[in-house]
C-alpha cells in the first residue's frame, strides 16, 4: 500500500508546491515510487514538474468527475523521476460539478485505490484553502505534511488547520493525522524565526521535522525551467535540504 500524505496549509505562500515537487523528487532519489497529484487549479506543481498544463488531453479534473481513471490521466515527470496526475485551470470548475455527485468527498480516494499498489507514496499538493477539492486531498490521505515559515501570521494560520484536521478525522477520515510540520524559507539569522521554531518545537514536539528548508534562491529559480529544485541544482542548500527531509519522511513512516 502506498503512504499518501497532503502537503497543506490554508495560508498562501507558504511553499507548499515546492515542498510537494521536491519532496517527490527528493523520495526519487531515495528509489521511491511516487505519484504527485496535483489539486491546485492553479497548475503549478505540473509545470514544476514539467509538464506543460496548457496541452493536457486529461487532468485530475477528469478523474474528479469520472471522465478518465488515474491510469489515462497520469504523466511522467522526466525531470524529477516520478508520476503526476496534473491539473490545469479547468479544475476550478470542478468544485461546481461535484457539489451534485455521491459521495463527493472521497471522489480522489476512490480514484488513486486502483493504482495504490504501483507506488510508494503518493503526495498531493492541496490549494491554499479549504474547499471540496482541499476536503478531497484530506480524505483520501493518511497524514498531512504542513510546511509553513516561522513567523507571527504563520502560527495563526497553523491553529485554524489543525482544527480541519481535527474535524475531517473526526467525521470523514479516521486515519488521517498530522504526519509532521517542516520549517520552510528559514533564516537563521532572524530571531523571530528562531523563535517561532523554539515554539513550535516546545508545542507539537516530535511531531516538528528535524530538517529546515532554508531561504534558497536555487529553489525559487527551478520552476521557470519546468526542473525540481533538487534536479535543477541537486549541489545546492535547498536541494540537499528536500533530500534529507525525503530520508526523513522514509524514516518517520516506518514508525506508523
Amino acid at each position: 500500500m502506498a503512504k499518501i500524505f497532503c502537503v497543506a496549509n490554508q495560508k498562501g505562500g507558504v511553499g507548499k508546491t515546492t515542498t510537494a515537487v521536491n519532496l517527490a523528487a527528493g523520495l526519487a532519489k531515495l528509489e521511491q515510487r511516487v505519484l504527485l497529484v496535483d489539486l491546485d487549479p492553479q497548475g503549478n506543481a505540473t509545470m514544476g514538474a514539467g509538464i506543460n498544463k496548457a496541452t493536457l488531453t486529461a487532468s485530475v479534473y477528469e478523474v474528479l468527475l469520472g471522465l478518465a481513471d488515474v491510469n489515462g490521466a497520469r504523466q511522467r515527470s522526466d525531470a524529477g523521476g516520478f508520476d503526476v496526475l496534473p491539473a490545469n485551470r479547468e479544475l476550478a470548475g470542478a468544485e461546481v460539478e461535484m457539489v451534485e455527485l455521491d459521495n463527493r468527498e472521497k471522489r480522489l480516494k476512490d480514484a488513486l485505490a486502483e493504482v495504490d499498489g504501483e507506488y510508494d507514496f503518493m503526495l498531493i499538493d492541496c490549494p491554499p484553502a479549504l474547499s471540496m477539492l482541499t476536503l478531497n486531498g484530506l480524505c483520501a490521505a493518511h497524514g498531512v505534511v504542513i510546511p509553513m515559515q516561522c513567523e507571527y501570521y504563520a502560527l495563526e494560520g497553523l491553529s485554524d488547520l489543525v482544527n480541519t484536521i481535527k474535524k475531517v478525522h473526526a467525521k470523514l477520515n479516521p486515519e488521517l493525522k498530522i504526519i509532521g510540520l517542516l520549517r520552510v524559507m528559514f533564516d537563521p539569522r532572524m530571531t523571530l524565526s528562531q523563535q517561532v521554531s523554539a515554539q513550535l518545537e516546545q508545542h507539537f514536539g516530535d511531531k516538528v521535522f528535524k530538517t529546515l528548508i532554508p531561504r534558497n534562491v536555487r529553489l525559487a529559480e527551478a520552476p521557470s525551467y519546468g526542473v525540481p529544485g533538487v534536479t535543477f541544482d541537486p549541489t545546492s542548500k535547498g536541494a540537499q535540504a528536500y533530500i534529507a527531509f525525503g530520508a526523513e519522511m522514509v524514516e518517520r513512516i516506518k514508525t506508523m
